[in-house]
């Protein structure tokens, strides 16, 4: 039984206010301890470990929260008031409902992989780069950026391309998906790479074990690369080589019942509709 919540928000658009302030109502009318956090609060001073976390806005919310609250070890569950939701997948307007629902523990939990860059180490302003979605490598400039990739220290092939995606499972629907890679189900924990426009067309999204450890080694005409981890990014030196594996925990996610991944699938991509119906 739920008996203290952190909600975290970073919009200050209407629609996300008025969510925060529904949540904070249905919960406290329920003798729910509530503590709210901002995108600028350190959640540090959480007055005991909360059983849940609410993200409330979109994808990108959710994102931050998880860089936020990772550490807890605590179920995170997100209240879409943005646009995609497939993180955020309890409707805003359904705030009532689902707060019963996660009070009568009517739901499962689906724990997600994660990436992490092990090499640099802090590379994001003394954080880790931990990644629930994808962590890219990018072209810094407009000339085409060449990644030589190697799997468990075995070449695999070497990308001359704008760059490439390493997604999770979670993130398989987020940037990978616009490039053309596979979608696969959140408790999967293989990793997908996939080039972002690659020079040489045979180059197709690969899916690997979750076990691999990856590493890069670039080449480029500039000095520099973009690296990326989710909604973070940083200018990294060409000559230094980036190694990714799959991080050592896992982050626990919400699904209340009732819902799927597949009919958030068909009902975020709009499977099946046909114009004629």
């Amino acid at each position: 039984m739920l008996q203290r919540v952190a909600i975290f928000s970073k919009d200050n658009n209407s629609k996300t206010r008025d969510g925060v302030d529904k949540l904070v109502d249905e919960l406290k009318r329920r003798s729910i301890q509530v503590q709210v956090f901002h995108k600028t609060e350190d959640p540090s001073p959480l007055s005991g470990l909360p059983d849940l976390v609410l993200s409330v806005g979109g994808d990108g919310t959710f994102l931050e929260t998880v860089l936020k609250f990772r550490d807890l070890g605590v179920p995170v569950a997100g209240v879409n008031t943005g646009r995609m939701g497939f993180l955020a997948n309890i409707p805003g307007e359904e705030i009532v409902k689902s707060v019963d629902q996660l009070c009568r523990n009517d739901f499962d939990i689906v724990e997600r992989s994660m990436l992490e860059i092990i090499r640099p180490a802090q590379l994001f302003e003394g954080e880790p780069g931990v990644a629930l979605n994808e962590i890219t490598i990018q072209k810094a400039n407009l000339s085409m950026i060449t990644i030589h990739v190697y799997v468990d220290e075995v070449f695999l092939s070497t990308y001359w391309a704008d760059g490439i995606i390493v997604s999770t499972a979670t993130g398989s629907t987020a940037y990978n998906l616009s490039v053309g890679g596979p979608i696969l189900t959140p408790g999967d924990e293989s990793i997908i790479i996939s080039p972002i426009s690659p020079h040489n067309l045979t180059l197709r999204p690969i899916l690997l074990s979750g076990n691999s450890k990856l590493k890069m080694v670039m080449e480029a005409r500039t000095d520099e690369c973009l690296v990326t981890c989710d909604f973070r990014f940083s200018r990294h030196p060409i000559s230094e080589e980036i190694h990714i594996t799959r991080s050592g925990t896992k982050l626990k996610t919400v699904m209340l019942a009732g819902r799927d991944f597949y009919s958030t699938l068909r009902n975020r991509l709009m499977w099946g509709v046909d114009r004629r119906n």
